[in-house]
């Protein structure tokens, strides 16, 4: 029998899905130094997938909990930019279904940046419902970022098309007559809010990026509005914009 080529059990390899297939068993006595090394590269493969699954699994643990308690429609809920010099805070409420598969979902902050609208599209995908709450920097500074989130939360949950019936909420407590759970560092904790913060950071980042059109000089679409050096230097050089938070500092002192 011919002997299999290294590339032939390189492409073979790539379909397999456990260890448990007879091919890689088969494989295991090939004592040529190229096909232990694409086993090896299979194995950390299939262990990097595994550990995944177990994240995953750990990341529905408050959902499957609530599930048992007779719940069905658990919305996730979480907000960006409440740090921000400029622009609006923005939360997003997010209804998963109860076999949900999202691979990669996570605390938005965790993910790299260029994977944002990947997850971003998964969500929407398969979500059961979203909803998006926006609030301006002037209700910020009429009212403090504190209760603008709050405010953004609840139009969001406002926002979703069907009524959940149990909120998963990110380190916030809503006057809401729904029974309802606050998880510190939700965002990497539940599945519900982690798909909640890469919305809500979609969102908020497009709309940086319209605002970074209409103000280049101030680099949003760079900094989203956060104090970096760089947009403090622009404030210095060109002034306060309309969308500057005018309640933070170090902007409420230039007024």
């Amino acid at each position: 029998m011919t002997q299999q080529t290294i590339k032939d059990i390189k492409e073979r390899l790539a379909v397999i899905q456990s260890v448990d297939d007879r091919y890689f068993q088969s494989l295991i006595s090939d004592e040529r130094r190229g096909v232990q090394q694409l086993l090896s590269q299979k194995l950390k493969a299939f262990d990097k997938i595994n550990a995944e699954a177990e994240r995953m699994k750990q990341m529905f643990s408050y959902e499957r909990s609530i599930y048992a308690r007779g719940f069905r429609l658990i919305a996730g809920i979480d907000e960006v930019g409440r740090g921000p010099l400029a622009g609006p805070v923005v939360a997003a409420a997010v209804i998963l279904p109860q076999n949900s598969q999202i691979t990669g979902l996570n605390d938005s902050k965790q993910i790299p940046k260029k994977r944002h609208r990947e997850l971003y599209e998964a969500i929407k995908h398969e979500a059961v419902a979203m909803g998006i709450g926006i609030i301006p920097p002037s209700v910020i500074d009429k009212i403090n970022i504190y209760e603008a989130t709050k405010l953004a939360m609840l139009e969001a949950i406002e926002q979703l098309s069907v009524h959940p019936d149990y909120l998963l909420i990110d380190a916030m407590k809503l006057t809401l007559d729904l029974p309802q759970l606050s998880l510190v560092k939700g965002d990497a904790k539940s599945a519900s809010i982690a798909a909640a913060s890469v919305i809500a950071k979609v969102t908020r980042d497009e709309l940086m990026n319209q605002y970074a059109q209409e103000y280049p000089e101030y680099q949003f679409e760079k900094n989203a509005g956060y104090g970096t050096k760089a947009h403090l230097e622009t404030i210095e050089k060109y002034g306060i914009l309309p969308i500057h938070r005018q309640s933070f500092e170090p902007i409420k002192s230039k007024l």
